[in-house]
């Protein structure tokens, strides 16, 4: 395989020329600028090109494993971790008041990016690290707080998160682990849970899981589960934490990818474990660390559909196959081959349209905590959440084509293991699935975002892409023409599923979000194309954006017409035909 490179040059264009960042940044009142923002990005990226991607082969192939109860992450993860941490890449963007370094959230997202791209089994543990620190910020008491946020930011400990259960998946009201108050503000947690993703390793240190539980007197459903912080580790009298807990692993899942991921199936035997946040108010809490998983996992499929792409493109270079287009020449590079530029295109225009989505939502998330103005913070508040199901789903459905186009690209050899084409499909599957199923979170856009503010929220987002579209100049016109036809007929289809029940909803949900997705991508492509200048790189913004809105961008039509049909013909077959 060839070499990582991280895409530096294209986070500096996006920064400068798309993103506006020194300015956000002013607008915020924080002394970054895009000068040290692509130093911090670049040091990153050689992290991660230099100690996880060799680690990324090996770790797929040898997988964790569970001896005497016992687990053991592949060769190289926990020095690979110990070098993390020593770094302070799990402080990037944490409270400052807890050991954080305050840095803006988009560069934990793209640094997420090249987590994946280079060991997304690794990349796990900091992301669920970081999500677990996130919601005991936001709901634990100050002592948990005080014990709990410095390690977990400086990595010497590391979060998971236990939702799942066999019988209580993407319905949680079926879920059956109990909390028994114990007294002095701790509880006895008795339950399995599984697909715990980093449930356990070999790090060194505390594992936190935060868990999802139900008290005695709770009430049936949703409205009775709380939420438990359950440490592998308790600490003696001395406030040490070296004290094992009542918990352990029963077995490591057999997965079709991520085999170097720990994911655990989790027995809590009366484990102690302490309240976060209120009792029977858990989903509130849980939801503050799910909807940053779900971020993260939608850049997992970006950063995969990059790694794959680099690999992809360089072998079309070099591979030689067939003749020129007029015969005269052969063999030639692959990359002369029409379909083969089809299918790189195809990729290409997915990953930069992606990262420059993905971008712009992390600087909202930003403004959301940081800016002066509470309207502000509430308005960016709003349209991240309108977004989180579009990043999760649309970038993990797009990502898996992606990798699977870039293992097409090899042709054979892409269906053997030693060009590691393969694991990139393998791995990028999962993240269609966990972090809430892509059909969930199709739903959660249909069902919830569209009606927020009584739909003003999903409006305001279209006006942000008129705005562009009717600024549009040179090259770029073309382009905003296109997307300007998409973004109506997604105008329309918005419109058509206000008062919609369940059926018409649920028929339509999985096609409105990918022509949600496909006009938002489009939009980034605008603005990528109007971006003044005439160097190579700009030049070739401009080709890729011709490239979407010529041969991408007409997909929305075809999505369109479907939802146009309703759901009669979803119904149309009797359960016992199937």
């Amino acid at each position: 395989m060839h070499a990582y490179q991280a895409p530096i040059e294209d986070y500096r264009f996006l920064l400068n020329e798309v993103l506006g960042f020194d300015e956000a940044m002013g607008e915020l009142g924080l002394d970054v600028d895009t000068t040290l923002a692509q130093a911090v990005l670049e040091e990153a990226g050689r992290f991660c090109a230099e100690r996880l991607a060799p680690l990324n082969r090996e770790g797929d192939e040898h997988g964790s494993r569970l001896k005497d109860g016992a687990v053991t992450t592949p060769p190289g993860f926990a020095a690979a971790w110990r070098d993390f941490t020593e770094a302070g890449w799990t402080s990037l963007t944490a409270d400052p008041a807890y050991g954080g370094q305050g840095l803006p959230f988009i560069l934990q997202l793209w640094q997420d990016e090249m987590l994946s791209a280079t060991n997304m089994a690794f990349g796990l543990f900091p992301g669920l690290t970081r999500g677990a620190a996130e919601a005991i910020a936001a709901h634990a008491s100050d002592t948990l707080k005080e014990t709990y946020l410095p390690r977990l930011t400086n990595g010497a400990w590391t979060g998971a998160m236990a939702l799942t259960e066999s019988g209580a998946g993407t319905d949680l009201a079926l879920l059956q682990t109990k909390a028994v108050p114990l007294g002095d503000d701790r509880f006895a947690i008795t339950g399995t849970k599984i697909f715990i993703s980093s449930g356990d390793h070999d790090f060194g240190g505390n594992v936190v899981h935060l868990v999802l539980a139900r008290l005695p007197d709770a009430l049936a459903g949703v409205k009775g589960i709380s939420l438990f912080l359950v440490p592998k580790f308790l600490p003696d009298e001395h406030g040490d934490h070296v004290l094992r807990n009542t918990m352990s692993v029963g077995a490591l899942e057999k997965k079709m990818g991520i085999h170097g991921q720990p994911t655990c199936v989790m027995n809590y035997d009366s484990a102690v474990g302490w309240l976060v946040g209120e009792a029977n108010r858990g989903l509130a809490a849980m939801f503050t660390m799910m909807n940053a998983e779900r971020l993260m996992v939608g850049i997992q499929g970006l950063g995969l559909a990059g790694g794959a792409y680099q690999q992809a493109a360089a072998y079309a270079r070099e591979r030689l196959q067939g003749r020129s287009a007029d015969s005269a020449r052969g063999p030639v590079a692959i990359i002369e081959h029409a379909d083969v530029r089809r299918m790189l295109l195809g990729v290409r225009s997915f990953v930069e349209a992606g990262r420059a989505l993905a971008g712009w939502t992390a600087l909202h998330l930003d403004r959301a905590h940081r800016h002066p103005d509470a309207a502000e913070r509430a308005r960016s508040d709003a349209l991240v959440a309108l977004l989180t199901p579009v990043v999760k789903a649309g970038f993990t459905d797009l990502g898996f084509e992606a990798t699977v186009q870039a293992q097409q690209v090899f042709g054979g050899h892409g269906y053997i293991r030693e060009w590691g084409m393969e694991q990139f499909v393998r791995d990028a599957r999962i993240a269609q699935i966990y972090e809430g199923t892509n059909g969930v979170q199709a739903m959660d856009l249909v069902g919830r975002k569209l009606g927020m503010d009584g739909g003003a929220v999903v409006e305001g987002f279209f006006a942000l892409i008129e705005a562009d579209l009717a600024k549009a100049s040179g090259e770029a016109v073309p382009i905003a023409e296109a997307v300007t036809k998409a973004l109506a007929l997604l105008r329309t289809a918005t419109q058509g599923l206000k008062g919609a029940d369940i059926d018409q909803s649920g028929g339509a949900a999985v096609d409105y979000l990918r022509l949600f997705a496909l006009v938002a991508l489009g939009w980034m492509w605008v603005r990528m194309a109007a971006a003044p200048g005439d160097t190579p790189q700009h030049q070739a913004k401009r080709a890729l954006a011709a490239f979407y809105a010529q041969r991408v961008l007409p997909q929305t039509e075809g999505l369109a017409a479907a939802l146009a049909s309703g759901s009669a013909s979803l119904f149309a077959l009797p359960a016992d035909a199937f």
